[in-house]
């Protein structure tokens, strides 16, 4: 099932501004020096975008199928999905690619679907290992396939700017469902699709 986002008590825009005001006082800053006065509209502007997940239901966007695919009945990835999304621990960064693969039952969605499906996690705060069962979960309960796998790789700023300061680092998570997690064949003809060193140790573990 869908997640239900309550939107009831949302801010309206003026108080988001003011929150991000509040920010730059409590930084040490003046909010009413030229230099900032429109950061907030910016800020919040920004915001909509980052968070611009939330108005999207990844159910709906897989809803359009196709059954006309003559039998096509091997593996469908999507490989090096860039993203953007945001640390729901400290509100940092992640940046990184997703590869989605499924094999179709007897119906095929169109690849963009796939993309914006990344999106619509992503666009969220979020943890990589959560967005990872988010997508895959979705798919397999979508498209009902042999299979679903999703593989993603991101870099995450709130440890390479703060905290540990570890640049260079990255985070490996997986989700197999179906036939990709029953199948060692199956899961071996994926990661050499994949092609990527490391991968598919990570998702073998």
């Amino acid at each position: 099932m869908a997640e239900t986002l309550n939107k009831t008590n949302k801010p309206s825009r003026a108080e988001a501004e003011e929150a991000v005001r509040v920010l730059l006082r409590w930084a040490g800053d003046d909010p009413d020096r030229e230099g900032l006065l429109d950061t907030p509209g910016r800020v919040t502007r920004a915001y909509e975008q980052y968070f611009g997940g939330y108005d999207i239901d990844p159910y709906a966007v897989l809803n359009r199928t196709f059954s006309e695919t003559e039998g096509y009945d091997e593996i469908v990835l999507l490989r090096d999905i860039r993203f953007e999304s945001c640390c729901e621990h400290h509100m940092a960064p992640i940046i990184g690619r997703a590869h989605v693969a499924y094999l179709p039952r007897s119906r095929v969605v169109g690849i963009s679907k796939l993309a914006r499906v990344v999106d619509a996690y992503a666009r969220r705060l979020q943890i990589q290992e959560k967005m990872t069962s988010q997508i895959a979960n979705t798919l397999d309960e979508v498209l009902q396939p042999h299979g679903v796998a999703v593989v993603i790789e991101a870099t995450h700023q709130c440890m390479t700017t703060r905290g540990v300061h570890k640049p260079g680092t990255s985070l490996v998570t997986s989700r197999m469902l179906g036939a990709f997690r029953d199948n060692p064949a199956t899961r071996r003809e994926l990661m050499a699709m994949l092609q990527r060193p490391g991968i598919g140790a990570a998702a073998e573990g």
